[in-house]
């Protein structure tokens, strides 16, 4: 079973809680988009980024130092949006992070895909950006089918904790029959069901966190998420879509 979730924006650089344990996959692809970043004048950078002059300033000077190779922070620890704020890998037993190197992937638009503990650097790119690459028009089409074969080279379930525009890197893909469960947490509001954006990430960090302090295997172990917050509702759910609600 592998667990598939989306990076974040916020990133920092730690090298000392964890050691890396190595490079991601698609190093050498990375390399070229960072070429093509670079190849973006500023006012390119703004646009693709979608961001302020406060926020795109910093980040276009950044593009112009990363290093690939030096100061490197594993992955689990560089993004530190509110999913991963709340999965709090650095507080994980030791089998909890034994379980996460061998079944949490990190999709990326910079790096493809991610180990928990390869070695990373700040970035800034979002795989719907609409960037360039070759003869690719966008990232989908640089990245293609690596990033599916790369999770699963033996077709094994798929859960997805990631939001759609990461999700659709890997679904296109699956083998025949292959499982692909999405896990969605939404708020009941006036009877219907609504995604509140900031919850659903809460929810994805701490479900990670359960599913490797319970050493999940099955599918199962899932719909018996405990928390207080969020109840899985079986009314809501599909054989492909498990749904757990909130009252909030």
């Amino acid at each position: 079973m592998k667990i598939i979730i989306a990076p974040a924006k916020k990133m920092v650089v730690d090298p000392d809680t964890f050691p890396t344990e190595g490079l991601p996959e698609y190093l050498n692809q990375t390399r070229t988009i960072l070429t093509e970043l670079r190849r973006l004048s500023y006012t390119e950078a703004k646009t693709l980024w979608h961001c302020s002059d406060k926020l795109a300033q910093p980040n276009y000077d950044w593009l112009q130092r990363i290093d690939l190779d030096h100061q490197l922070t594993p992955a689990i620890l560089a993004f530190s949006g509110i999913q991963y704020q709340y999965m709090a890998p650095d507080l994980f037993t030791a089998p909890a992070l034994d379980y996460i190197r061998e079944n949490l992937r990190i999709l990326s638009g910079f790096y493809g895909i991610l180990r928990p503990f390869d070695g990373v650097v700040p970035y800034r790119l979002e795989m719907q950006s609409k960037l360039t690459v070759g003869t690719s028009p966008n990232l989908y089409r640089f990245w293609g089918d690596r990033l599916y074969h790369a999770l699963t080279p033996e077709p094994e379930p798929i859960v997805n904790l990631a939001s759609q525009e990461y999700a659709k890197t890997i679904s296109p893909y699956l083998a025949p029959n292959q499982r692909f469960i999405t896990v969605t947490f939404a708020s009941l509001v006036d009877g219907k069901l609504k995604t509140k954006a900031t919850l659903a990430k809460m929810a994805r960090g701490e479900m990670v966190r359960f599913l490797a302090e319970h050493q999940a295997t099955d599918l199962t172990t899932i719909t018996q998420f405990d928390h207080p917050d969020w109840a899985f509702s079986e009314a809501h759910s599909t054989a492909d879509q498990l749904t757990f609600i909130t009252q909030k």
